[in-house]
C-alpha cells in the first residue's frame, strides 16, 4: 500500500512560495501562498497577522505578474487582518501607479511616510508629484482626495516591527526607485517631536536677529530629534547661503527636495546656491522647475533674468 504524504503546513508553503518568488518563478508563488492561505484557514488558527502577511505576499506576486486587479483585491484583504502592515501599504501604489490613477497613488505614497527612513514612499511621492504636475498643472493638489493620517503610536510599532515577512520588490516590474529600502532609526516620539520644533522656532528666532552661525546650531540640534522636518532643512539653507557656505546649502536642500520634489524654497535657494557655485545650467534647471508650480514667483523670475544675462 502506497505511503500517503504528509501534506505541508501552512508556514512550509509560505516558504516555498518566498523561494519561488525570489527566483522569478511569480506563478508558482502565487499558487504556494493560495494554498497556504486554505491551510492556515483550516487549521483553525486563525492568526490575523499571518494572514495579513500572506494575502500580502501573494499581492506581491500578482503585481509582478502584472495582475493588478488581484493585486489591490489582496493588499486590501491584507489590510483588514493586519491594519498598517508597512509590507502590504508599500504595494498598494504601485498597481495604482501602473494604472495611471496619479492622484489616489501620490495619497496612497504620501502617507506611508510614516518614517522619514522610507526611501520608496519618498521615491513613489516625488514621481506622483511630477506626473500629477505634468496633467494637472500648478493646482494639482487641488484635486487630490484627504490624505489619512497614521496615528504616533502605529509609526513606533511599525518602526519597531517591520520584519522579513514579504518578498523583496526591489525587482518590480514599476521604475526601479521604487525599492523598498528602509533604515533601522526608529521614528521620532512624540516628545522628540516637540524638542525638535522648540529647536527650530529658537533657530528662527535667531534669524530674524541676523545671528546665522548661531541658527544652523539650533536646526542641527533640532534634526536630531526631528530629521523629517523639510522646513528645517530649508532654514538651514538660507542660513548657509547667508554665511556662503554654498555646498552645505546645496546639501540641505537636496535633503529637502527629497522629502518633497517640489519644495519651493528648496528650490529656490538650491538655485541661488547654485549661482554663487557658478553651475549655472543646475540654476536655470532649479528655477525652471520652481516655475512650473509657481509660474508668477517675482524672486524666481528675477533671479532667472539675472542668470540669464550672464550665460
Amino acid at each position: 500500500m502506497p505511503h500517503k504524504q504528509k501534506s505541508k503546513s501552512w508556514m512550509e508553503l509560505k516558504g516555498a512560495g518566498n523561494d519561488c518568488f525570489r527566483t522569478g518563478q511569480y506563478g508558482d508563488a502565487t499558487n504556494l501562498y493560495s494554498q497556504a492561505i486554505k491551510e492556515l484557514e483550516k487549521s483553525g488558527k486563525k492568526n490575523s497577522e499571518d494572514l495579513g502577511i500572506l494575502y500580502s505576499n501573494r499581492a506581491a506576486s500578482f503585481l509582478k505578474e502584472g495582475n493588478c486587479g488581484e493585486c489591490l483585491k489582496d493588499c486590501n484583504k491584507s489590510l483588514e487582518f493586519y491594519p498598517f502592515n508597512m509590507k502590504s501599504l508599500l504595494v498598494v501604489p504601485l498597481p495604482i501607479e501602473a494604472l495611471e490613477r496619479y492622484g489616489q497613488a501620490y495619497v496612497d505614497y504620501k502617507s506611508l511616510q510614516i518614517d522619514c527612513n522610507v526611501a520608496a514612499a519618498h521615491d513613489g511621492t516625488n514621481r506622483m508629484m511630477k506626473a500629477l504636475m505634468e496633467t494637472d498643472g500648478p493646482s494639482w493638489r487641488e484635486k487630490l482626495p484627504p490624505i489619512p493620517t497614521v496615528p504616533l503610536s502605529v509609526r513606533e510599532m511599525l518602526s519597531q516591527k517591520n520584519g522579513n515577512n514579504a518578498p523583496n520588490l526591489k525587482q518590480t516590474n514599476q521604475p526601479q526607485q521604487n525599492g523598498i529600502k528602509q533604515k533601522d532609526k526608529p521614528a521620532p516620539s512624540d516628545s522628540d517631536i516637540k524638542k525638535g520644533r522648540n529647536l527650530k522656532e529658537e533657530g528662527n528666532t535667531l534669524v530674524k536677529k541676523g545671528e546665522f552661525r548661531r541658527a544652523i546650531e539650533k536646526y542641527s540640534e533640532s534634526l536630531k530629534y526631528d530629521p523629517g522636518e523639510v522646513t528645517t532643512y530649508t532654514n538651514r539653507a538660507l542660513c548657509y547661503l547667508s554665511v556662503k557656505q554654498y555646498e552645505d546649502a546645496v546639501r540641505d536642500c537636496n535633503k529637502a527636495l527629497n522629502m518633497d520634489a517640489v519644495n519651493v524654497k528648496a528650490l529656490y535657494r538650491r538655485a541661488q546656491a547654485k549661482k554663487e557655485l557658478k553651475d549655472l545650467k543646475s540654476c536655470l534647471d532649479d528655477l525652471n522647475s520652481l516655475l512650473k508650480v509657481e509660474p508668477k514667483n517675482s524672486a524666481a523670475l528675477k533671479l532667472l533674468k539675472e542668470v540669464q544675462k550672464k550665460k
